[in-house]
């Protein structure tokens, strides 16, 4: 496949994607949100507190918000220890608002409960690329390599799904293989366009929507289904397509560049489902 092609494949992609994020969230994104919004955010001293006693836990909620997302504790399993606040409401000693504040006069132990000590209806995600890389993959990890870059894999960064900590990318492993092509492109994406002056120049919502949609548009033209995958991670990060389309020079000359660089279109390469 020539340079104009690919130029091409990229360009179809970046305009499905801007007509995605211009269409709003969808459903996927809107009940991934609604269950977010069940977990609270803790203390760094109750965090330390759940790393004591579940060093794996990844999510965790109180007994009643598990029931509310139709999972349900598993029997036997003991609770994880946090220190909730005791507010009550005190005399003012503000004599220009003389009505009662409320105050923390105390804690008291309470108990959650990680994902992992629960059963019943999966977690509502947000979309993942779909297919298979087939022999891409392999040439990704040889351009990463190229490039200068370690590439590692670790359990530890969960839940992350990749990190890019310059000249070195770490992926979780586990992932399906088009959920981990797509993944190595967001972080080689990251280091091919954020590890010069740009990073300081930009923050991180810009960041994030054009490691995502290098993503998007390189698994798109290999062949890969995409779903809402890269949509749903850019709106999370607040960016729309404006925000894309000021960026869309770096992302169509790292996608084009990776696209070449993995020989996509290439007869050597396994066939794909792609868009003639």
């Amino acid at each position: 496949m020539n340079s104009e092609n690919i130029k091409n494949i990229t360009n179809q992609a970046i305009e499905q994607l801007i007509e995605g994020l211009k269409a709003g969230k969808s459903e996927a994104l809107t009940n991934y949100l609604a269950a977010v919004a069940k977990f609270h955010r803790y203390s760094f001293q109750n965090i330390v507190l759940i790393a004591r006693q579940c060093p794996q836990a990844t999510r965790v909620a109180g007994f009643h918000a598990w029931r509310s997302l139709g999972r349900f504790v598993k029997k036997g399993e003991k609770g994880l220890m946090i220190l909730a606040p005791l507010v009550r409401k005190v005399e003012s000693t503000d004599q220009c608002n003389p009505e009662k504040q409320a105050r923390i006069v105390g804690f008291r132990a309470v108990y959650v409960f990680d994902v992992s000590q629960t059963d019943g209806a999966p977690l509502p995600t947000i979309g993942v690329a779909q297919g298979e890389p087939g022999e891409y993959y392999s040439r990704l990890e040889e351009l990463v390599r190229e490039q200068g870059i370690t590439l590692e894999y670790s359990a530890e960064i969960a839940p992350a799904k990749g990190m890019s900590c310059g000249k070195k990318i770490i992926l979780l492993p586990g992932m399906a293989p088009a959920e981990q092509f797509s993944t190595l492109v967001h972080e080689l994406a990251h280091e091919m366009l954020h590890r010069d002056v740009r990073r300081s120049q930009t923050t991180q919502r810009v960041r994030e929507t054009e490691a995502e949609a290098v993503a998007f548009v390189v698994s798109k033209g290999i062949g890969l289904d995409t779903n809402s995958a890269a949509q749903d991670y850019i709106s999370l990060y607040s960016g729309d397509a404006p925000l894309l389309l000021e960026s869309l020079e770096y992302i169509q000359q790292t996608a084009n560049q990776i696209l070449n660089s993995i020989g996509a279109g290439d007869s050597s390469a396994p066939p794909s489902n792609r868009d003639s």
